[in-house]
Formats: C-alpha cells, structure tokens, sequence
C-alpha cells in the first residue's frame, strides 16, 4: 500500500510540475516572446490582459457573466469601454486577439480573409451542425455557398404570400389573446412564426408551430418527433454550443449523453423532410409550382447527410435571427410609443390597410420602417461575438502601442475574437448618444462602413440577409396595420440600454416578452 501512495504521489508531484512549467511558459510567451517577435516584425503590442493563471480567471469571470446573460456587457465594460479598441489576452493558456475596431475586423473578414479561417468553430458545433456553411472554413465553405447563393436569389425572396400567411395568424393568435385579456410571450410567438416560414421556405411545407406544435413527424429512424420537441432539442443544443464555444481550447469537457441524444433529435427531424426531398426528385428542368429549397438543393446533391447538414445550418439562422430582431423591436415600441406611432403614421401612408400593397419593392420605400429596423439591428446585432482564427502569421494595421496607431502582430493560430455588439455602441463610432435608441439617426446622409455590421461583411456576409429584412418588414407591416398600442411592463425585460441577454449562438431577450397588443380601432 505505502508503494502505491508513493506512486501516486510521485505521480501528482510529476502533474504539477508539468502545469507549473505550463504556466510558466504561458507567462514568458505571452509577456516577453510575443512582444519581441512583434517588434522584430516592425509591430507593436496592443494593451493587454494577462490574468494569472492561463488567464482561467478571466475565462471563469466569462462564463459567470454569460449565466448572468450579461456576457456581452462584460466584454464590453472589461475590454471595449474606453478609447482602447483592440486588446491582447490569454484564456485558459491559449491568446486571444479581441478587438471591436472596423478596421480591424474589415482585414480579417475581408481584405486579409485568406489568412483567417474558423477555427475551433468546426469542433464544437460539428456534433449539432455538421458539415454546414456555418461551420466549414476553406474549400469546404466555397463549395457549400456556391451551392447555396442561387437558393438566396432575388426571386425567390419576393414572394410574399407564404410570410403574409402565416403572419396573419400570429395578429389572429393576438387579437383572441386581448380578448382574454391574455399576455402572452411574444418572443415564443416569434420564434414559432420564423419556424413556420423557415421551415416552408425550406421544405415545401410548415411545421405550423403556431398553430399545432404537436404535429408529429416519424423520421427515417423510425423516431416519432413533434414540432415542439425540435425546438427544445435545439434550443437546448445552442445553450451547450455557446457553453463550448466561451472554453475554447477545452471546449471538449462539455459533452453529454444528454447532448448528443438532443442533437440526434433535431437531425432526425430534418432527416424526414430530407428523405421526402429526395423520394420525388424533380428533374432540372422541370419547373416547380412554387420555389422549395430542399427540393432545388437535390439537384446540386444527392447526399442525405449534406442536405440535412445546409438545412440545419440555414434553419438556425432564419428562424433565431429573424425572430431575436423583431423581440428586440417589440420592447422598443413598448418603451417608446411615440416612435410607434410615428411608424403606424408611416405604413398607413405608405400601405394604408390592404395587405396587397405591401410588396418588396414597397417595403424598400417605407424610409421609416426601415430607419427603425436599422436602429434595433445596431444595438442588438444578432451575432454579438464571433471569432477567426490566424492560418499563418499576419497583422491588423492598428490597435498597437500606447496610442493604439500601431500595426499588431498576428502569429499562426492566434484567435481574433470580435465584438460587433460593442463597436455598434462605441460612442467613437457612433457618437455621444450610441447607447440611445434614435432611428432618425438613419435620417442623416453617412456611410456606414464597417462598424455596422447586423449580417457580418465580406466574403462570408449573410447569404439570407434580404430575406431575413424582408420576413421582418412584413411582420411589423402588418403589425402596425392590426394594432394601435404594445402593452407591456418594460422593466421585466431590464434596462432597455442594457438588457439582460440570452446567449445562444444568437441573442434573445432573457425572461421573454410579455406584452398585449391592442387592436387597431377602425
């Protein structure tokens, strides 16, 4: 026995000697190695935020503050909330980039976009998400959004019918809810309504949450799943993704049986529709009644389990997104009635009372609806954090030295973490009032560059941004036309300049919105 103890003590001893000469080198890397070998490179260090040890208590303070929902605040009050626009960091050992400067974030996302790949992105959401266009880097990711840009065309986008449809039952499920004197959680509303119409878009037909969210499907698995228990899979499986994603490089450590049971359920969903795609092929030049994604992305592949992997992918962002912007919208014309009005002014000038004349080129025109839009996208862009990370030894042309005018060293594998939540605030960009929600803001004629960023930029901007502002304007169209007045206790959803934020891999109002919508007296 005393052997063993002798063993496992020589063990131990052998374990802490390794971490010690660990953080002892992540203390001389980051400190002394890395500003030599950016001076060598006619570079300069940018601040930094070395917290002892392998920088654990600043990953340990993230993770307490993304409990809280209030990660986005803290990255901002803690790095961006001064004229110092880009800092150096180490989490749990591995450095970290972090910066919420436009210049910065328009070379790795677009003039230097080849020296920049995903990353660890790949890893941590492959379990979910697979081999989609949202998690591959490289030849992989050019291959997937050629095959999906023509699914995004312009004509496709401007039908109108399919969103008009279900959107008239959310105002029918709101117009029964004030006759019950009912509040309701609008937010849920929402993201049931972004499912409808994602879903159609995407598979010929609606899993009509609204309406039935205990329809069943019976997989190719032979699992028989509801509407419903997709959403909890999914929903459950974003909370672990974003968990993984704040650990980094030991993003490994979260997994679950539970995980990967929730993650085998919403494959499984997508599986059905994917098998009915591909039972009845249409051949290329047939031509369809009306536009499926699912159907038209077989005739690019075969392949059940690159279909599901896009459609997952393409679900995520068209029914979180599109749903988180329009919750967002709902507690602003709550908080500022006045703003409200003027935009029911607006639509009934611009579309009056028929649904029939609102058509995409009319949503283009209405200027203060889309001032409005524009305004809730500054303050609550949907991916407030994201990240790149260095394929080879590079630099961002500012953020080093004391005045922060200096190029910054990028070395290979280096993450570039980014902040468009905070640059979208940044009084340096936006001037004194950027923390107040002001959509005549949008009246004055500027240019909007890179530090508005809603659907990210470059080579890898959103490829259904129109279609997401489009199902948008029609749903708040329509809103504005159906009722006069959003009743709701605005401090349930905390300080509307810093609300408390769900963080999946897009940002919702934590505790929902529960509201009233009073109908429109004709």
């Amino acid at each position: 026995m005393s052997e063993i103890i002798e063993m496992l003590q020589k063990v131990g001893l052998g374990i802490l000697g390794f971490l010690a000469l660990f953080c002892l080198y992540d203390f001389i890397n980051f400190n002394i190695l890395y500003p030599r070998s950016a001076k060598n490179r006619k570079c300069a260090s940018p601040k930094t935020k070395y917290t002892f040890p392998l920088g654990i208590p600043t990953a340990l303070r993230a993770i307490y503050f993304f409990l809280k929902h209030d990660v986005n605040e803290f990255l901002r009050r803690d790095f961006f909330d001064s004229m110092v626009h880009t800092w150096r960091a180490n989490f749990v050992g591995v450095t970290v980039i972090l910066t919420d400067d436009p210049e910065n974030i328009k070379t790795f996302l677009a003039t230097s976009f080849k020296d920049y790949s995903l990353g660890w992105r790949y890893n941590i959401f492959f379990p979910v998400l697979g081999n989609g266009i949202f998690t591959l880097s490289g030849e992989g990711w050019k291959h997937s959004r050629a095959m999906l840009r023509p699914q995004f065309a312009r004509d496709q986008i401007t039908h109108l019918e399919s969103i008009n449809h279900h959107v008239g039952k959310l105002i029918d499920i709101m117009k029964d809810n004030f006759k019950k004197d009912k509040i309701s959680d609008f937010q849920v509303l929402l993201h049931q309504l972004t499912i409808d119409t994602a879903t159609e878009f995407l598979f010929g037909e609606s899993v009509d949450s609204l309406t039935d969210s205990n329809r069943k499907i019976v997989a190719p698995s032979g699992k028989s799943i509801t509407g419903a228990q997709f959403v909890e899979a999914f929903n459950y499986c974003q909370d672990v993704l974003v968990l993984r994603f704040l650990c980094g490089g030991v993003f490994w450590l979260i997994d679950s049986f539970k995980f990967r049971y929730k993650a085998k359920v919403c494959k499984d969903f997508i599986d059905y529709f994917v098998a009915k795609a591909l039972d009845k092929p249409m051949e290329k030049d047939e031509v369809a009644e009306s536009y499926i994604f699912m159907k038209e992305l077989t005739k690019e592949t075969r392949d059940p389990v690159v279909i599901r992997d896009q459609a997952l992918n393409i679900l995520l962002a068209g029914r979180d997104t599109t749903a988180s912007v329009m919750s967002f919208m709902a507690v602003y014309m709550a908080k500022y009635p006045e703003v409200y009005q003027k935009l029911r002014e607006a639509v009934a000038a611009d579309f009056g009372n028929d649904t029939s004349n609102i058509t995409f080129e009319s949503l283009k025109r209405c200027k203060y609806l889309n001032n409005v839009l524009n305004e809730v996208l500054r303050l609550h862009p949907v991916v407030a954090f994201n990240f790149r990370q260095a394929v080879r030894d590079t630099t961002l042309p500012r953020g080093g030295g004391p005045k922060g005018d200096q190029p910054v060293f990028v070395p290979a594998n280096t993450i570039l973490a980014y902040s468009p939540y905070s640059m979208q605030r940044s009084a340096d960009f936006w001037g004194p009032d950027a923390d107040e929600f002001n959509p005549d803001r949008w009246d004055t004629p500027r240019g909007h560059g890179w530090e508005y960023l809603p659907f990210n930029g470059g080579p890898r901007i959103c490829l259904g941004q129109q279609f997401a502002l489009t199902e948008m304007a029609v749903t708040w169209v329509r809103i504005c036309q159906a009722f006069e007045k959003i009743d709701m206790d605005t401090s349930k959803v905390g300080d509307y300049k810093h609300p408390k934020l769900h963080q999946r891999l897009t940002i919702s109002v934590s505790g929902g919105v529960p509201c009233k919508l009073v109908p429109a007296s004709r």
